[in-house]
């Protein structure tokens, strides 16, 4: 089980961190306030806070790579994760270190079949959890070939 993070802020320090120590860039990008998230364009205009007077934090973060990876954290608790152009919608908060550094070990792979064809990037979490999700692209890009070659 990932460690609780209690806090998008938090979630976005474990993030840095973890790319730092293999020597990547990052770039952040935070909203904050309900006027300002992605999810909440019903909120009215200059209010900052949500109905039970929470400030909600959306980040937005961008690792240089490679592998090309960028993180979009909601203030619900969920993450948007694209590796290479693959999305991963829904990652929980939670997960989402442990999801970078299972790409940032290796850990991720491509796996494909011919019928019906397609390619997926599938990346192993501790404790047993997997999320994959196809290949949206006609070409692998350089990592991700690099990923389906070294399948275990």
């Amino acid at each position: 089980m990932p460690p609780h993070l209690p806090s998008t802020q938090a979630a976005v320090t474990a993030l840095v961190e973890i790319a730092g120590a293999y020597g990547l860039e990052t770039t952040v990008t935070d909203d904050i306030g309900a006027d300002r998230t992605s999810r909440r364009t019903a909120a009215p205009a200059f209010t900052a806070t949500d109905p039970d007077g929470s400030l909600p934090h959306e980040a937005y973060v961008e690792i240089a790579g490679p592998p090309r990876t960028t993180l979009r954290l909601f203030p619900e608790g969920d993450t948007l994760i694209t590796v290479e152009g693959v999305d991963f919608p829904d990652v929980p908060r939670d997960s989402a270190p442990d999801f970078l550094r299972a790409v940032l070990d290796g850990r991720a792979r491509v796996t494909g079949r011919f019928f019906p064809p397609g390619q997926w990037l599938v990346v192993p979490l501790p404790g047993g959890e997997t999320h994959r999700e196809l290949i949206p692209l006609p070409t692998l890009t350089p990592w991700l070939a690099r990923a389906a070659r070294s399948r275990p």
